[in-house]
């Protein structure tokens, strides 16, 4: 084994690959239905690099992959979460404050119970970095041991942070198990959109734009025919509806269910069979000239008498609403005259390029100004620096990128299966080389007689935060348990509880919304906490 990992430790890419092949290996195996995914290319890129370093060879990822990786993960769940997650922000100070609260209570935890047991603040302040698997944390805290007088600090603080970080990763773990177990209950499941005809029963001829601004954006009225035996029309705002008449209506269950109460009741006929007048098709926004545009822009009713009814993104079907903005891999789902559909297919480019178009423009100068925030230094009152690092950088300006959607020719935003693409492929490359940096340290924190120590204070804080976030999100938020995965892995910052979550909910996004929601600020807090903890 020793020529195999001298020959290893000389070639770093292909150590990363292999991690990344064999972890997913074991990721893929499935116990009572369980399985680690991702994470399971951390735990192995640890074990193998403890293993080499038993033969005193160091068998590492090169940090500078690591934090490619990184940064590409976290500006592509940017880029996806986006458009959601400032809606999201406005009704989230409340689990912010909580999480901030729950932070503190675990680090002063930490300190008293380390010092109960004789551990130094250089070793807290690494074990409380551990314990909430953050490595600017760690880097902030060996800093700040530094600055105080502690010329083995940083050293020190390493091998707290080793210790604990396992626990780190699988105590979370297990509270995302527990936060996935009742998520069958979630009350924030996207309601199924359905199709609908009705039959008109009213005699008092009310108007379709009226009906429409009654009951929300969430309602789309795709079809209309007058008579048992009348042609199938695209009904406009201005239309009005009258007795006997039948209407197709798109929305989700509440909503179609409100409108046949109120229109009349829901008929057999299916006025979708009958494509002679109008034709529906699935069509893929590819053409970038369309992307980051809203619906509402496009004017397809004026140009094609054409109605946008639905957009698929990813596996989740959403109501075009006039403010929806599209992007690139989008399948819009349109009703036009049938002579029309070639035309609005030609429109929207309907190519499947338009699914893993990376956009190289966006992500090269995102990722750029993303990795030039997360280094600025920023000063603390104590008259120390800090950064808040690449990966928080990037998910800010993603986030941002996301929202947007377009500055006026210049798209920012990616494909929703490019996204996807992109985010597993940093990831797997991150837990490659940060589990290959913590197997190396193991053996040589493991040779501390106070490595029992370390990991039981590191225990004790990693509860601390997981129990916390758990049932005050749970029980006070009332948070869903899916996004409460998301969450629980925002918190962490950790990509392998992300990834575990997304394993077991099939990528829901509400994971990634919840683990977007508290990421920055759980950065940066860390960050705050651990530099503080440095220096006592």
């Amino acid at each position: 084994m020793e020529l195999i990992f001298n020959h290893l430790a000389d070639n770093p890419v292909l150590v990363l690959f292999l991690l990344v092949g064999v972890g997913m290996l074991f990721g893929h195996i499935k116990v009572r239905g369980v399985s680690l995914g991702a994470a399971a290319v951390l735990f192995t890129a640890i074990a193998v690099a403890a293993w080499s370093a038993s033969y005193g060879i160091t068998l590492e990822v090169p940090h500078a992959m690591g934090i490619l990786g990184l940064a590409i993960f976290t500006f592509a769940i940017g880029i996806s979460s986006g458009p959601n997650f400032f809606h999201v922000l406005k009704t989230a100070w409340g689990p912010i404050l909580i999480m901030i609260a729950v932070l503190v209570v675990a680090a002063a935890s930490g300190v008293g119970l380390g010092r109960l047991l004789g551990l130094d603040s250089a070793m807290i302040a690494g074990t409380f970095a551990g314990a909430i698997t953050n490595t600017p944390a760690l880097a902030a805290a060996g800093n700040a041991a530094v600055t105080a007088g502690n010329e083995s600090g940083a050293a020190v603080a390493t091998v707290g942070y080793a210790v604990s970080y396992l626990y780190g990763v699988v105590g979370m773990l297990i509270f995302t198990l527990l936060a996935l177990h009742y998520r069958r209950s979630d009350k924030d499941t996207p309601d199924p959109l359905l199709n609908r005809t009705i039959r008109v029963e009213r005699d008092d001829n009310p108007r379709v734009g009226d009906i429409t601004a009654r009951l929300g954006h969430e309602l789309k009225f795709s079809r209309l025919r007058r008579g048992e035996e009348g042609p199938v029309s695209r009904p406009t705002s201005d239309d009005l509806l009258h007795k006997d008449d039948l209407v197709t209506v798109v929305g989700t269950k509440d909503v179609v269910n409100r409108v046949v109460k109120e229109l009349g009741h829901g008929s057999s006929h299916s006025l979708i069979e009958d494509r002679k007048y109008l034709d529906f098709r699935r069509i893929t926004v590819s053409d970038p000239k369309i992307a980051g545009r809203t619906v509402e822009s496009l004017q397809i009713d004026r140009t094609f008498g054409a109605t946008l009814s639905r957009v698929r993104r990813g596996d989740v079907d959403m109501v075009a609403t006039p403010d929806l903005v599209l992007q690139q891999g989008d399948r819009v789902r349109v009703v036009a005259p049938t002579s029309k559909i070639q035309e609005i297919s030609k429109f929207f480019g309907d190519s499947a390029r338009g699914l893993s178009s990376i956009n190289p423009v966006a992500l090269g100068l995102g990722m750029a100004l993303g990795i030039f925030i997360g280094e600025w230094k920023f000063l603390t009152p104590t008259g120390a620096t800090f950064s808040i690092g690449s990966a928080a950088g990037t998910l800010i300006v993603g986030l941002v990128f996301g929202k947007i959607g377009r500055i006026k020719s210049f798209v920012t935003a990616m494909p929703f299966t490019a996204c996807q693409v992109l985010s597993e492929f940093g990831l797997l490359i991150f837990l490659a080389q940060a589990g290959s940096k913590a197997g190396g340290q193991i053996a040589a924190a493991f040779s501390s007689g106070d490595w029992w120590r370390i990991a039981v204070v590191g225990c004790v804080i990693t509860t601390i935060v997981g129990a916390g976030m758990y049932t005050s999100m749970r029980w006070i938020i009332h948070m869903g348990g899916t996004r409460l995965a998301g969450l629980l892995g925002g918190v962490q910052t950790q990509p392998a509880v992300l990834a575990f979550a997304n394993e077991r909910t099939g990528s829901d996004p509400r994971v990634a919304l919840g683990y977007a929601m508290v990421y920055p600020v759980a950065m940066i807090v860390k960050i705050f906490i651990a530099q503080v903890l440095g220096g006592l």
